[in-house]
């Protein structure tokens, strides 16, 4: 699914191992454009302030980061939002929204 790491935390004077999932969460395509960051901003504005984008922003360990791939079927280019969760509130995220497309 992602990677995974594992983190020490300290919680009523006990050691805690966390599993963090870094997956990704949300994914869309931008066609053949001069800048497509440009093109990008609107689809990624709206999950930032969709429920789903709203939890994750509330409950990642780290910022969520975007990254851009060329697609080369389509000569256009691929956009995959990131996360790091722990094990805890990735299963409540794929309880809610289901597998990630």
């Amino acid at each position: 699914m992602g990677k995974v790491r594992y983190v020490v935390v300290q919680q009523n004077g006990q050691e805690i191992v966390e599993e963090i999932h870094k997956v990704v969460l949300h994914r869309f395509s931008v066609g053949d454009a001069e800048d497509p960051d440009l093109y990008a901003a609107q689809p990624l504005y709206d999950w930032e302030h969709s429920e789903q984008g709203q939890f994750v922003m509330k409950n990642s360990k780290t910022q969520p980061e975007w990254n851009r791939y060329l697609d080369h079927t389509t000569f256009g280019y691929r956009y995959a939002i990131t996360a790091e969760l722990e094990k805890k509130k990735l299963s409540e995220y794929l309880l809610k929204w289901g597998p990630i497309k």
